[in-house]
């Protein structure tokens, strides 16, 4: 009842806002049964065109995986739009539902640059549920809506997210990690780059998709105007994990050492015509790591790419068979070559679990400190269209908010 009050309070002032015709949603909130026919279609259509997102925090919001998928959803619309157009995309409102402490914050909520106290300092200390419920705050909800309206419209009105396919949510991760992580800090995962720089490329290769450094690396240029590193940065990112971009080149592997976090491995083909990457990367794979998986983005569209397919995926098999074959089908697909940027978003975040199992699965544990007869079990410790959309009514601090 609450959250369609709010819900009802923001549409009226954004129609006042802006020039919808009269008649026309405002926005689009969840309160369909989860389980009713159509109603995964009909929320993945939405959050594919909705041009803000508003999420209502709470404890709660956050502990819900279905609230993680519909905010990562959302999020590679924009971080897609940041590659293409490398240009900022930020088109995410949140409102406090109820105040949430920051360590129950997930890396994707804790990232956001915005301001509550625009709001009001009791929308702060209280929510929009302790200001709804209470005639005595009546004119702080009444500013605290208001504004929150303004933002949605200007918003709205000054970022323009290309439209996305719908998302399949029997496959989507959630923006808040897997439900056995918890809600908190981001885990680490590595991003490694083993590509050539524009200084050392071979022999009439194309220099447009190269920089100054192994992660200035662009094979989908020019559909991507970014680096994909940073792009498979923000992804990975997405999925509640704390991304750190180095090259292979400065990364130093020890074999016999026990993995410190688990690692995306981008290998660029190119870089084969090089023996001394050759020889580094032999050497890597016969190491046999299971927590690292490696990416061999290609583009087809890049007609010297398509050219040197054939003998440049040879030399990769022979270079490093043990990572070509290794792993699910879906591991061994992302090293015979993913051909699209789309694709390459499509497929990161499942690399990105597998590579994340076999580092807890292979990853040192290590047991509690001694203490005194505390009388507790010793456990291990492992080392890691709408203008815009809002949650379901019936469990408010478990949904969100198109407008």
């Amino acid at each position: 009842m609450w959250v369609e009050r709010l819900f009802q309070d923001l549409c009226g002032h954004v129609m006042a806002m802006t020039d919808l015709p009269a008649g026309a949603p405002a926005g689009f909130m969840d309160r369909e049964i989860r389980s009713g026919e159509g109603w995964s279609e009909r929320l993945g259509d939405v959050l594919a065109t909705c041009r803000v997102f508003v999420p209502l925090f709470s404890p709660r919001y956050f502990a819900s995986e279905m609230c993680g998928k519909e905010w990562y959803a959302f999020e590679q619309r924009a971080i897609h739009h940041r590659a293409r157009s490398n240009q900022p995309a930020e088109a995410i409102v949140p409102a406090l539902w109820v105040p949430v402490p920051p360590s129950q914050l997930p890396g994707s909520a804790e990232r956001l640059q915005f301001n509550h106290r625009d709001f009001g300092e009791r929308y702060v200390s209280d929510g929009l549920y302790g200001l709804i419920k209470l005639r005595l705050f009546a004119e702080e909800y009444e500013r605290a809506v208001y504004e929150l309206a303004k933002r949605i419209v200007s918003v709205a009105d000054s970022v323009r997210i290309d439209t996305g396919r719908p998302v399949d949510y029997r496959l989507a991760p959630s923006a808040f990690g897997s439900p056995s992580s918890g809600v908190g800090a981001p885990r680490p995962m590595q991003i490694t780059i083993a590509a050539p720089t524009r200084h050392d490329l071979p022999e009439g290769r194309n220099s447009d998709h190269y920089g100054d450094h192994p992660q200035d690396w662009n094979p989908y240029y020019p559909t991507s105007a970014r680096p994909l590193a940073y792009v498979a940065e923000e992804l990975v990112r997405s999925l509640n994990y704390q991304a750190v971009i180095t090259s292979f080149d400065e990364d130093r592997h020890d074999g016999k050492a026990p993995p410190s976090t688990p690692e995306i491995l981008l290998v660029d083909r190119w870089a084969l015509r090089d023996e001394d990457h050759c020889r580094r990367l032999a050497a890597f794979d016969a190491e046999n790591r299971p927590w690292v998986t490696m990416v061999v983005p290609w583009s087809r569209d890049d007609h010297q790419s398509r050219a040197a397919e054939t003998e440049l995926t040879e030399k990769l098999e022979a270079v490093m068979p043990v990572k070509m074959g290794q792993g699910r089908a879906l591991c061994r697909a992302a090293a015979k070559g993913v051909p699209t940027m789309e694709a390459f978003g499509q497929l990161l975040p499942q690399v990105v679990e597998v590579a994340a199992q076999q580092y807890l699965r292979h990853a040192k544990a290590y047991p509690p400190g001694s203490g005194g007869g505390s009388g507790e079990r010793t456990r291990l410790t492992g080392p890691m269209g709408n203008t815009s959309y809002i949650p379901d009514p019936h469990d408010p601090a478990t949904e969100a908010e198109d407008l």
